[in-house]
Order: C-alpha cells, then sequence, then structure tokens
C-alpha cells in the first residue's frame, strides 16, 4: 500500500510539474516588440514580394509602398494594445510626412551604420532603448538585391520619374547591397 501511495503521489507531482511547465511566460517588453515589428515587416514584406512577382520592374511594388505601406501600418497599430505603436524610419527618408526619425532614432541607426561600417554588424542586432515611461525596440532593415530597383544608385528611368512624382523631395536612393536601409521600431509604454 505503502509503494501504491509512493506511485501515485510521485506521478501527481510529476504531472504538476509538467502543468507548471507549460504555463505561458509573460513576454519581455523586447519580446512584445519584435512580436510587434514581425507582423508590421511580414505584412509589408508579404505584399511587397507578391508585386514584384507580379512585375519585376518594381513599378508595381513602388505603387504598392506609395499607396498602401503608410495604410498597412495604421491597420497594424489597429491591431496593437493602445500603449504600443510599431512604426518605421531611416536616415534617407522617402516619405517626410510619416517617416521622419527623431533623435534617438538617428542615434540608434547611426550605431547601425557604424557596427556595419566595422563588419561586426548582425541583422539580428535588435537594440531596446529605454526613455522615461516607453521603451523602443528597434530591428535593422538591410538592402537586399531587389531593393535596388527603387532605392539604388542606377534606378530604371521609369521609376525615377515615378518617385520624383510621388515623393519630391525623396532622399531613399544612392543606397548599395547590405545597406542599412532603417528600421522598424516598435514603442511600448509601460503599463
Amino acid at each position: 500500500m505503502k509503494l501504491k501511495t509512493l506511485l501515485v503521489t510521485s506521478l501527481l507531482t510529476a504531472s504538476a510539474m509538467a502543468a507548471d511547465n507549460n504555463v505561458t511566460q509573460p513576454l519581455t517588453v523586447k519580446q512584445e516588440g519584435v512580436k510587434y515589428i514581425k507582423m508590421l515587416g511580414g505584412a509589408l514584406k508579404t505584399q511587397l514580394k507578391a508585386h514584384m512577382k507580379k512585375d519585376p520592374t518594381g513599378l508595381d511594388a513602388l505603387a504598392f509602398c506609395t499607396g498602401s505601406a503608410d495604410n498597412i501600418t495604421k491597420e497594424v497599430n489597429a491591431k496593437l494594445p493602445d500603449y504600443a505603436k510599431v512604426r518605421r524610419t531611416a536616415l534617407k527618408i522617402r516619405n517626410n510626412s510619416v517617416n521622419t526619425p527623431d533623435a534617438t532614432d538617428k542615434k540608434v541607426m547611426q550605431a547601425y551604420e557604424s557596427s556595419i561600417a566595422a563588419k561586426t554588424f548582425t541583422p539580428k542586432n535588435i537594440k531596446v532603448v529605454q526613455e522615461g515611461d516607453v521603451t523602443r525596440v528597434y530591428k535593422p532593415l538591410i538592402v537586399k538585391k531587389v531593393c535596388l530597383k527603387c532605392h539604388g544608385s542606377n534606378l530604371d528611368p521609369k521609376i525615377a520619374d515615378a518617385l520624383k512624382s510621388a515623393y519630391p523631395e525623396d532622399k531613399a536612393i544612392g543606397f548599395k547591397e547590405g545597406d542599412l536601409r532603417g528600421v522598424i521600431v516598435a514603442e511600448i509604454k509601460k503599463h
């Protein structure tokens, strides 16, 4: 009887310990920020890939970015908790009205550029910056070959004309593969 009681007790204890291990731990602020960054980045990347596949010249993708990227950002933000938001910015911006970096953004992006120049950069380098009651989580966006169609130095004349028309003050050109294009930033207020 003692052996049976001991065995049942052991099984119950093991079962309780296993249940405790399956309890979901709350996300850290960094993990939560990365989750929101992936929501925005994933939505934009999926659409951009589809438009590039549909029209390899890049014109369709440019039209998508011009007409829809900011709306997708707003849609993603509408799904986030009230204490959080996500956005894109860069040192060389295309759309002054929505993507202008502040001093903190600039400092983080300059640090990314320095690490790229020093060859110590890794694209998985997520930076976390605490400012008052807000934590910012930054994910770098690196220029890939496909990005050069709209962000490179040797633009197709149709792309160049479309950019001048849509963004008369465009600064987001002249990149080469491996450059820092910008960042996606999640901002999370203490709650």
